[in-house]
């Protein structure tokens, strides 16, 4: 009995140090964020350098471009600093301050941010594809268009389940203070 005992906690162990393995795909999420930092570098110095030779609605094209970017890495922002801080190891702060969504971060918000962020990045492909529209096909425009909604459907769904979630959760926590509560009384 007290073998299996033994063991049981040996494999808990690997099971609860396995979340380390996520680790490095963290890394690479800030690797892709270096990239993301070299294209808006790139695009800003582009922007800079034809600046007389441009129209409005090129200016207006190269400035969503700039957005979409800084929208990517706000998302890989939040997936690393919020998928580490959930998912491998609390994020400790010394002298930083932490972002104010860090301290109510869980799976389920998370979830309803990223897909938020994934219909703002949506609304600048959108808006990127009416700006140019002569140049496309109605039917891609559709085709965005039917994504762009469909990501909207999706946070509504998202963010519904984790109110629905959150509220069984604070439920349950009050139901077990209560507990507690009640037989620390007797």
């Amino acid at each position: 009995m007290k073998k299996n005992l033994k063991l049981g906690n040996v494999f808990a162990n690997i099971i609860v140090a396995s979340q380390w393995l996520q680790a490095p795909l963290y890394f690479g999420l800030i690797v892709a964020q270096g990239i993301y930092v070299y294209q808006f570098c790139v695009e800003l110095y582009h922007l800079i350098c034809g600046l007389g030779g441009f129209k409005a609605q090129d200016i207006m094209l190269m400035v969503l471009g700039l957005i979409d970017v800084v929208m990517i890495s706000n998302l890989l922002i939040m997936v690393i600093i919020g998928g580490y801080h959930t998912f491998v190891a609390k994020i400790h702060f010394s002298e930083q301050n932490p972002p104010d969504w860090l301290d109510h971060v869980n799976a389920s918000t998370m979830k309803v941010k990223l897909s938020m962020a994934l219909i703002g990045i949506s609304s600048i492909h959108l808006l990127k594809s009416f700006i140019e529209i002569e140049k496309l096909q109605k039917t891609d425009v559709y085709v965005q268009m039917g994504i762009h909604f469909l990501f909207i459907i999706s946070a509504i769904g998202l963010a519904h389940v984790a109110k629905m979630t959150e509220g069984s959760v604070n439920e349950s926590r009050s139901n077990r203070k209560a507990t507690e509560i009640s037989s620390q009384g007797t």
